[in-house]
């Protein structure tokens, strides 16, 4: 019998997003002129107020104040009436000293036995369901609300966006767990106010069936752009009047929307957060390490949907297990477990060999503060930082690594496709 399954997004205005993002730019700094920098960063924003709390070693000194103000504004809060501002708020930092039972946990005189900054498990998850190999009710949630951020940059269409939104996307399933359509959309976005209520739900949901809807699915793969039809249902600000948002709608923290920044409830989560914190915490490093791992697993063919676990002991470089669930559809006659015992064969699980494989202590982690970590295209570019001192330093970067698929030549040859 069909099912439905739904997964939710929020925009980078979001105030949990808000904060997630002034966390990653602190790691990147941090990272940009000093690559060895131990970071655990969170941040809360509310009415007018920004406060940093965490823990940091470094080598160098940063303007945090200054650092948050440029995401904040470059996010869009550059209004008075948003009661959130990028000039006007307040910055309040308590970030002090790593502690040293931590380092000496982590730290080891050969690179290579470089202990887990923590214990925990991640997972990271795969399905053939789209091209990008995200389950695509979570993939179509992010997409909305990145094509309401590029309108509302333009200026010209839809000009009465704020920048706080969330979308959630509702697909039917058939029984081999295939997805055969859309059934539901919801959409609510912060606007300014209007003359009239009517006239505000009006206008906006016409743009967003109008202008939004269509502009998204034209950037669609055509696998995704079949799944649309006559009879979705659209929620368009359903609550109505959606003028108060941000940070003075709602306070915001780094680490709450671990599913939006994974796969939208598909597969499972350890529990830990990634933004605010450098690629020694397996709670990011691992993730990304076990989305590398499933995303080549599947585009070799090994099988068509997967979840990998992996987990650590806070200090111990191996990990304390490798788990994978191919959810029967594996393509090799091997068992779930044989598959695990080549994949721990295959990919080196150390923190340090994740940290070198993925090139993860470089400045790369504001990209994935908003519209998810996993499921992006890896670039690379060129991206600047400064310091306390002022000074600047432009780095070449490759963003997004665990998602390249450079290893299914290797998962073909160990699994004989």
């Amino acid at each position: 019998m069909p099912y439905l399954f739904t997964s939710e997004s929020v925009s980078e205005g979001h105030p949990d997003k808000v904060s997630d993002q002034i966390s990653d730019a602190l790691v990147d700094h941090f990272l940009a002129f000093d690559p060895q920098s131990k970071v655990a960063c969170e941040t809360l924003v509310t009415t007018g107020q920004v406060v940093l709390a965490g823990e940091v070693r470094s080598q160098t000194y940063l303007d945090v104040q200054t650092i948050a103000r440029d995401v904040i504004r470059r996010i869009g809060y550059t209004r008075s009436e948003y009661m959130f501002e990028a000039n006007s708020c307040g910055v309040l930092s308590a970030i002090h000293e790593q502690s040293p039972d931590i380092a000496m946990g982590v730290e080891r005189s050969n690179p290579e036995d470089q202990g887990a900054g923590d214990q925990g498990m991640m997972f990271g998850y795969a399905s053939s369901e789209t091209e990008n190999y995200m389950p695509v009710a979570i993939d179509l949630a992010h997409r909305i609300l990145r094509e309401l951020a590029e309108i509302r940059r333009e200026g010209k269409l839809m000009t009465y966006l704020r920048p706080d939104a969330k979308s959630q996307v509702t697909i039917e399933y058939d029984d081999n767990h295939k997805p055969t359509r859309i059934d539901t959309i919801v959409v609510s976005t912060q606007h300014d106010d209007f003359d009239t209520d009517a006239s505000m739900l009006a206008k906006i949901r016409a743009d967003v069936l109008n202008i939004l809807i269509p502009r998204m699915r034209e950037k669609c793969q055509p696998i995704v752009q079949a799944l649309f039809n006559e009879h979705i249902t659209y929620h368009v600000n359903p609550t109505g009047k959606f003028v108060i948002g941000g940070p003075h709608g709602d306070s915001g923290l780094t680490g709450r929307k671990i599913i939006v920044d994974t796969y939208g409830g598909k597969g499972a989560h350890g529990g830990g957060a990634f933004s605010g914190k450098d690629p020694s915490k397996v709670d990011r490093s691992g993730a990304y390490a076990t989305r590398h791992i499933a995303k080549n697993l599947v585009a070799a063919g090994v099988c068509s949907e997967v979840l990998v676990q992996v987990s650590y002991a806070i200090g111990v470089a191996k990990p304390t297990n490798i788990y994978v669930n191919t959810y029967g559809t594996a393509k090799v006659k091997m068992s779930d477990g044989q598959i695990s015992e080549l994949v721990g064969q295959l990919f080196d699980m150390r923190p340090y060999a994740i940290e070198q494989r993925l090139k993860l202590r470089r400045p790369i982690y504001s990209e994935t503060a908003a519209y998810g970590h996993m499921g992006r295209t890896p670039e690379v570019k060129k991206a600047s930082f400064t310091n306390g001192s002022g000074e600047t330093k432009t780095l070449e970067i490759e963003t997004f690594t665990w998602e390249k698929l450079d290893m299914v030549d290797a998962v073909k040859k160990a699994f004989g496709l």
